[in-house]
């Protein structure tokens, strides 16, 4: 009957009986034990058997009644992964190179990761937020999907269903493979959430990766990795898409928040440790070779590093589509992920695949002259990554690189940068044969059949089925090391009680206590007395747009949780009756480096991207600039030398200078929210003291200004003495500006932090303050 189903779904007219037929069920989830071996666990609704061999079982998942290679848990996973990608059509092979598009759970009704269930958007379906949306359904039958992204979902519980019905669907097809789910980072805080340590939550939450890395602590680093992955796998979730080990060597790149700083040698520690936790799995959760239960891929990104794009601009957009090395220092730019992520401490060796950047890393390729998109590029994919440093596991293209730029600035549009030219289906045969294994945010295989059509009729039918079998291998290698083919099913209650436990809940929050820097506290002002009265001004946020281009609303409000800080403070609306202010700000935000609206009015569009909170006038800058071409512009020249900008949110300034005059000689304490380094002068002697911090609740700041805690991180990179340094610096090289020194002569240097004692001076410091060291 279910053939006959499928064969249906492929009749346009019987899509809603195919719809609502094939909602999977999961029925009962059988276990079988194996003394000495794997447990089995599989879904009664997927029609798998149970063949005996002695005394162990192993599951029929192909259905064919004999045991195969792939079938036996028995053989090594290497074996294993070669029989059954023989044993794959080139349509199942192409499915399995597909990463999906960005997976709500249950589906949104509307926007760009939009879902219906039986044609329906799920609030008026009477679906389950559990099932699977009619796209889900398509993908996963039609076009092969295995690899999923998951963003957001509505509960543990929640998650654990919907895998488990994912998992009976793709056990009860084909050849039984099961679905690699996977999720960016997810671990991040809720500022205005409470913390107690018997509490528990949706999910721990720990500082940001700058937040991280401040720590200068690898085996906090290593910790968080273990207990994240433990939460992943209860949310079934098999692949993390991150860490993202670019050096941030341009200060101005909105991507900075995401990374490890910019200092190669910290970068590099994190990395390791991130991603050995992650993957390493031990005691009776752990299979072979630290892979395991509790394992969870991880796919480090971007090589060859994204950092360096000039101006500080993205490469999610057209307009920032160049990475440049001033510096010739291109190389550097590998150390986290050569001496890092493919040397681990750990049995695991190696993350398990790696994302390329949408950059075209310009004049870089010495061998065929290319200035393509990194994952286009064979000099950067095989003759680098491949050849020279062995890397042999997945290398998976960042999400939508494949489709046509439709706008310059727009952030929701295809990014072949360089091949914009070629067919959809070139790009990804292009793509393919510069070593790339798979194709990020593209459900449907119809280009992936094409580009193999185009290499048959190049290269023969066997070269390009050998071509395919050689990426199957190892995507199928990173699900068979979890023990997926045996087990990929979940126990709701179980996970529920993993998920944010309070254990997990209280590692992450010493996590942030110990990722704030402390910059200044002159007189030793902090820490302060509790109950003290406290005056906290309110922040205007300008109407604007996030970073995938969707409107934000105006609003002023209290930056903080006034009900967290009335259990520290008494609080007042007059700056006369406080014994000390609580200014919270975030950096200063002038955008992309770009101006849409400039560009509709006959200039060029491009500006400069601004550390500051007042307006800011490009001077000796670059021009012409290095990199330059779209076809959506006519010029190359992408300078933006004389042109002008401020700061979105400039008004935060005014919260700590109006504050400053209002508390007349009372202090002022400055928390900064930091996803760039900042130009402080601006306001520095305005303040008693500055915290700066990379994404904490809002009572771990309260906890740190009052003595609970003890500052204890350091600056992951430099904070500039003014923009004159930002430009003056090079987009490719760290730790190569002028650093602010403030009123007492402190300078804000990488690594710079203070404890109650003062300066700190520890181990940390001894081994990261030397000169940086790169690969020129």
């Amino acid at each position: 009957m279910k053939k006959i189903i499928l064969l249906l779904c492929l009749i346009p007219a019987l899509s809603a009986y195919c719809q609502q037929q094939t909602q999977p069920a999961p029925g009962n989830i059988i276990a079988i034990t194996n003394k000495g071996g794997q447990q089995l666990k599989y879904s009664s609704a997927s029609g798998v058997k149970i063949i005996k061999e002695g005394n162990n079982s192993f599951k029929d998942l192909n259905k064919n009644g004999k045991l195969d290679a792939y079938e036996d848990w028995r053989l090594q996973v290497e074996v294993r992964a070669k029989d059954l990608a023989s044993k794959l059509s080139i349509e199942q092979i192409a499915g399995l190179m597909l990463y999906s598009r960005h997976q709500p759970i249950p589906a949104a009704a509307g926007g760009p990761f939009a879902g219906t269930y039986n044609g329906k958007p799920f609030a008026d379906s009477g679906a389950k937020p559990s099932d699977l949306s009619d796209q889900q359904l398509a993908f996963l039958t039609k076009d092969n999907v295995r690899h999923v992204l998951i963003t957001s979902v509505q509960s543990p519980e929640v998650a654990a269903l919907w895998n488990n019905n994912a998992q009976a669907l793709a056990e009860g097809i084909g050849l039984g493979i099961p679905v690699n789910n996977s999720s960016d980072p997810r671990h991040g805080t809720v500022a205005n959430a409470e913390y107690n340590a018997g509490a528990g939550g949706a999910i721990s939450m720990w500082p940001g990766s700058l937040g991280l890395a401040a720590s200068f602590n690898p085996d906090l680093v290593q910790k968080f990795g273990q207990i994240a992955a433990t939460e992943y796998r209860a949310l079934g979730l098999t692949t993390a898409l991150s860490p993202q080990v670019d050096l941030a060597t341009d200060p101005r790149w909105n991507r900075v928040s995401g990374t490890f700083g910019e200092d190669p040698q910290l970068a590099t520690d994190i990395a390791r440790a991130y991603i050995d936790g992650f993957q390493t799995s031990t005691g009776d959760k752990e299979i072979k070779n630290g892979w395991g239960f509790n394992s969870v891929n991880a796919m480090v990104k971007h090589w060859p590093g994204g950092g360096s794009g000039e101006g500080g601009r993205d490469a999610h957009y057209g307009y920032g589509k160049y990475a440049v090395y001033p510096g010739n220092n291109f190389k550097t730019h590998f150390l986290p992920f050569i001496n890092g992520a493919f040397k681990l401490k750990g049995k695991t060796a190696k993350a398990s695949a790696v994302m390329p950047y949408y950059t075209v890393s310009f004049d870089q390729d010495k061998k065929y002259n290319e200035n393509v998109g990194n994952s286009y590029n064979k000099y950067i994919i095989s003759d680098l990554l491949r050849d020279q440093y062995q890397y042999d596991g997945v290398v998976c293209t960042d999400w939508l690189v494949t489709g046509d730029e439709t706008a310059i600035d727009v952030f929701l549009t295809g990014k072949s940068w360089g091949v914009e030219k070629l067919s959809v289906a070139q790009r990804h045969y292009k793509a393919l044969m510069a070593g790339v294994d798979q194709y990020g945010g593209n459900n449907e295989m119809g280009p992936v059949i094409e580009a193999y059509q185009i290499g048959v009729k190049e290269h023969g039918e066997a070269l390009m089925r050998k071509r395919f079998e050689v990426s199957a291998v190892r995507l199928l290698l990173n699900i068979f090391r979890l023990g997926l083919f045996e087990n990929p099913y979940l126990d709701t209650e179980a996970s529920k009680k993993i998920v944010g436990q309070a254990a997990f809940m209280q590692a992450g929050y010493e996590a942030q206590l110990q990722s704030v820097v402390m910059l200044k506290n002159k007189a030793n002002v902090l820490p302060l007395q509790k109950n003290k009265t406290v005056y906290i001004p309110k922040q205007f946020t300008p109407a604007g747009r996030n970073f995938l281009g969707m409107p934000t609303p105006e609003k002023l409000d209290y930056p903080v949780n006034l009900d967290i800080v009335k259990k520290y403070f008494k609080v007042t609306d007059n700056p006369d009756e406080s014994d000390y202010s609580l200014v919270f700000i975030n950096n200063p935000n002038s955008g992309g480096g770009y101006n849409s609206e400039l560009a509709k009015i006959g200039t060029t569009g491009y500006v400069p991207i601004s550390l500051q909170y007042g307006p800011y006038t490009a001077q000796g800058t670059r021009d012409p600039s290095i990199g330059g071409g779209d076809p959506l512009e006519t010029f190359t020249n992408r300078s933006y030398i004389g042109k002008s900008t401020q700061a979105i949110n400039h008004t935060d300034l005014s919260m700590v200078t109006d504050t400053y005059a209002k508390m007349k000689g009372k202090p002022v304490i400055v928390s900064m929210h930091m996803t760039n380094p900042a130009v402080m002068g601006e306001f520095e002697k305005q303040a008693n003291a500055i915290l700066v911090y990379f994404g904490v609740q809002d009572q771990a700041l309260l906890d740190l200004l009052t003595g609970v805690a003890e500052p204890s991180a350091l600056l992951p990179f430099q904070l500039p003495a003014d923009m004159q340094t930002v430009e003056a610096q090079f987009e490719d090289v760290p730790r190569d500006m002028k650093c602010y020194v403030d009123a007492e002569g402190n300078r804000y240097d990488f690594g710079f932090g203070m404890n109650w004692k003062g300066v700190i001076k520890d181990a940390r410091t001894a081994k990261y303050l030397k000169p940086t060291l790169g690969l020129k």
